[in-house]
């Protein structure tokens, strides 16, 4: 009975893994959109999709990261300059890759964009510093998929959200876990909504990784800001040494960074040129083993492990 439920498993992990190495064809034929193409993920990806032959249509921020971008890649690569939470810069992007695609349509976009600070105690920050975030890492991301899909149906392709693991387990204070918890739940209600079209909606989710999003320097800036701008109130009832001790923490995150950024960009191509994508990429064993399985535990539990080690304020019971 053992030996046989065994085989049974075996073989279906065999076939599972049979149907994931499945690979489109006429790769060289499809466009992708992928935003946030300056640094990180996106820029590394645009690489990897020009090498695997595939059309990219990257959007940078900057004239000089898309000009960078260009040097390094083939002619396969095009790039655009805009920020995409200007819904008039969407829209002229949307006639830019139209122009381009014309009746082949978009195979895929990958929502890549995304910032993580103002981030650091809720009370030291104002709804402004909540809003940049959601404005960026959500509201960008809903204002984007609406204006491309028209081009994503027509060719039954493939939406790519980069959520992140703190849309599943909240580990930080701030908008950024707030705007990931939304990407989620968007992705979910526009997977139900595109599978009658033949369209794929996958999410993304990495944890700590060596980006932009994780600059210590950046972090520490926005942390010394907030604290600088709160009330003498808050000051008093946090303390110097939270504040020093949030400082120090920063320090520490900045050490679990991953510097391979291909374990997120490969789950990235996975997704646009899998016969059979997967729903959700949770990267590296760090997700697996601890975030993923954090989330399903009890609350009680969650929160004990996540406040160990954290700085308590000068007015703490």
């Amino acid at each position: 009975m053992w030996f046989l439920a065994l085989a049974l498993l075996g073989l279906g992990l065999l076939y599972r893994w049979y149907r994931q190495r499945q690979i489109l064809e006429n790769l060289s034929d499809k466009y992708v959109f992928i935003t946030g193409c300056d640094t990180g993920f996106g820029n590394l990806l645009a690489k990897q999709l020009d090498k695997r032959g595939m059309k990219v249509l990257a959007a940078c921020l900057t004239e000089k990261a898309a000009e960078n971008l260009k040097n390094e890649t083939s002619s396969r690569v095009q790039t655009i300059v805009f920020d995409f939470t200007d819904s008039k810069n969407v829209r002229s992007a949307t006639k830019w890759v139209s122009t381009i695609v014309k009746d082949k349509g978009l195979w895929g976009i990958v929502n890549n964009a995304g910032i993580s600070i103002p981030s650091c105690a809720n009370e030291w920050m104002t709804k402004k510093d909540f809003f940049k975030i959601i404005n960026v890492n959500l509201l960008g991301v809903v204002d984007v998929t609406i204006h491309f899909l028209p081009l994503i149906r027509k060719a039954w392709g493939r939406v790519v959200n980069v959520a992140s693991v703190a849309g599943r387990l909240t580990i930080n204070s701030g908008g950024y876990s707030i705007s990931k918890h939304g990407v989620e739940s968007f992705s979910d209600s526009l997977r139900r909504e595109m599978k009658p079209f033949g369209v794929k909606v996958c999410i993304i989710e990495p944890s700590f990784y060596n980006t932009q999003i994780t600059c210590k320097e950046l972090h520490k800036k926005c942390v010394k800001d907030c604290w600088d701008s709160a009330s003498e109130e808050v000051r008093k009832s946090y303390g110097v040494q939270f504040y020093q001790q949030s400082m120090e923490i920063l320090d520490k995150i900045s050490i679990i960074c991953s510097k391979d950024l291909s374990l997120v960009t490969n789950c990235m191509e996975h997704a646009l040129t899998a016969v059979h994508p997967w729903t959700r990429y949770s990267t590296g064993w760090d997700v697996t083993l601890f975030y993923l399985p954090f989330s399903y535990l009890p609350t009680v539990v969650s929160d004990f492990v996540l406040c160990m080690g954290q700085p308590r304020p000068a007015d703490a019971f």
